[in-house]
């Protein structure tokens, strides 16, 4: 292949990525387009006018230094002060309306991408780091747009410039100007070399941004860790190699591209040096004149200036391009958990819940469940007991469909919940986690979660119901009490009474308790049991506890072993069984003689 097609190839390429992008951003630009277009439009007579200086010097220096007409040295002066006064304004008011527009379309092209975050499924987040969400769910957005409104504004303003500068040069001297358009030429040819090294550059600053803001993140919720296991020194370490990877991948950044602008520093010197060395032969000859000379001269500085600089705007070219590609990329992604065409409302649990032949796995072939069958009828507490790792979690996680079974089905007065309509299906069931995650803001905001529109009777049953009652009632602000982000402010017991509270509220017909009591304390636990025993009254539940003393009045207990059932029955029935594996466990804990 040629040097002229590899060429071609690489502009055709450059190009269609550009419009390609613009094509994916139109939709947001599309509401506020007519200031969009008049930002647009003012980039025209903004770069326009860079001609017009340069014009005017002719007439100056013709009139004035030569022939020293003192009727020129007035007027012309005034009118490049006026035109430049113009331009001033023009590049204010264009600034201004690329700026209103960019932000309004990062804001909601922001709102879009958050609104699909929440869409994402379990599965996704598994997968995906925090700093990871960030940079492509927050960063992205602002980045890419504000950098290509902005460039397309440059990109106009300098296109518009740079043709009428030219009609300038050629209105002066057609030989001067081949020579200054040749060198040009030659000037732009590097940048076609820089473009794909620096792709997979700005690639890998990318991921080296996300882990910084990994890293802040986790030393921000693990800050109680670091300190209790004095990892202040091995943290500080892992953040430095972060910041030499961040910094080694700047300086080949700038290996990689700021040669170009020394490179056409030189070749367009060049362009002035031979420009201004066969000038002297046509001043002579009398083909141009001083004035010709002094207007092309500035006309070429006017058109070259910018020119020096372009490998900064190449890279953020680069930059917002890959960003709208990430960006695009996000909104393609599909979820692992969708719904059915015309799903089943569910209403209430009427009859039971059954699992049928499930089977389940993280990744392929390392099934974590199989082949579960169970049934629960409506009233009835499900305890689920076993070894760590034996599918407990996994298979309450299964029944809001935080993650969909591979084989089987499970089933809700008989209709599998894959038909069911999801909101339906997650608004009948309140979970209680081991660690309730709380969000920034009030007592009330966090207990309202369970049900937004609860009145104020709601409320206070589910603080009562919880027995946060009396610790409510020692706080100055009580439920309006603000208690920082996750609920740092509170204890372990408080903030699980809290989402014990939040459950209530919901007043679901489905009840999941993740270990809910595990990383309490005797005296926060028998609190907190308090709290369970009022949720759970009158619901399905499904309990998974280590501590067998909290489970021995459910009405079935389902011990899971390495994804299987390998034991069920009432609490009583199961200890008759000494070679049983409810029997070993409750015998470990306890040390029955």
């Amino acid at each position: 292949m040629t040097k002229e097609k590899i060429t071609d190839s690489s502009r055709r390429i450059f190009i269609n990525t550009f419009v390609e992008s613009y094509k994916k951003i139109w939709p947001y630009v599309k509401p506020y387009s007519f200031r969009a277009f008049l930002a647009l439009l003012v980039a025209i007579p903004l770069g326009s006018l860079d001609a017009v200086i340069a014009w005017f010097l002719k007439p100056y220096t013709d009139n004035v230094i030569v022939a020293r007409d003192a009727s020129f040295a007035i007027y012309i002066p005034l009118l490049i002060i006026g035109f430049t006064i113009v331009q001033g304004g023009l590049n204010y008011f264009s600034a201004y309306l690329n700026t209103w527009v960019g932000t309004k379309v990062s804001t909601d092209l922001g709102r879009d991408l958050y609104k699909k975050l929440l869409t994402m499924d379990t599965p996704f987040f598994d997968k995906e780091n925090s700093g990871t969400i960030v940079q492509r769910f927050f960063s992205d957005a602002f980045n890419a747009t504000n950098s290509l409104i902005s460039n397309l504004r440059h990109f106009l303003s300098k296109t518009f410039s740079s043709i009428s500068l030219v009609v300038v040069l050629f209105l002066n001297s057609w030989q001067l100007s081949l020579i200054a358009v040749i060198a040009l030429l030659i000037a732009f040819l590097p940048i076609r070399y820089v473009r794909k090294r620096m792709k997979n550059i700005v690639n890998k600053s990318i991921v080296a941004s996300a882990e910084a803001v990994k890293a802040n993140n986790e030393t921000h919720a693990g800050n109680k860790i670091i300190s209790a296991y004095n990892l202040q020194d091995y943290q500080n370490k892992r953040y430095n190699s972060i910041m030499d990877t961040t910094f080694s991948l700047a300086i080949k950044m700038v290996q990689t591209t700021n040669w170009l602008s020394p490179v056409m520093h030189i070749v367009l010197g060049i362009g002035v040096a031979a420009v201004l060395f066969y000038s002297n032969n046509l001043i002579v000859t009398g083909k141009i004149t001083s004035g010709n000379f002094a207007s092309f001269l500035a006309a070429m500085l006017l058109l070259y200036t910018p020119i020096k600089t372009i490998g900064n705007n190449v890279v953020d070219i680069q930059k917002a391009f890959l960003a709208i590609e990430r960006i695009f990329e996000i909104f393609e992604l599909k979820t692992k958990i969708t719904e059915v065409k015309n799903p089943v409302e569910l209403i209430r649990v009427e009859k039971e819940i059954s699992f049928e032949n499930v089977s389940f796995e993280y990744e392929p072939n390392k099934p974590v469940l199989k082949d579960i069958n169970l049934k629960t009828e409506v009233g009835q507490t499900i305890a689920l007991v076993g070894n760590s790792g034996g599918g407990k979690s996994t298979l309450v996680n299964l029944i809001p469909r935080f993650y969909d079974v591979q084989k089987g089905s499970i089933k809700i007065d008989g209709v599998d919940i894959k038909n069911i309509r999801l909101f339906s299906l997650r608004n009948q069931i309140s979970i209680v986690f081991q660690d309730n995650f709380l969000f920034s803001g009030t007592i009330r905001e966090n207990i309202l979660l369970g049900k937004l529109n609860a009145t104020e009777e709601e409320i206070n049953n589910a603080v009562k119901s919880a027995h946060l009652d009396h610790f409510i009632a020692s706080l100055p602000n009580g439920l309006d009490t603000v208690i920082g982000e996750r609920g740092t402010t509170l204890s372990g017991g408080q903030r699980q009474r809290v989402g014990i509270a939040r459950a209530f509220i919901r007043n679901a017909c489905i009840v999941i308790l993740d270990e809910a009591t595990s990383a309490l304390d005797n005296k926060s636990e028998a609190v907190v049991q308090k709290a369970i025993d009022n949720l759970v009254k009158n619901r399905t539940v499904f309990v998974i506890a280590h501590r067998l003393s909290t489970v021995q009045n459910a009405d079935k207990i389902i011990v899971l072993n390495e994804g299987n059932i390998v034991e069920e029955g009432k609490h009583e029935e199961l200890l008759k069984n000494l070679n049983g594996p409810y029997y070993t466990l409750y015998n470990a804990q306890f040390k029955h003689k």
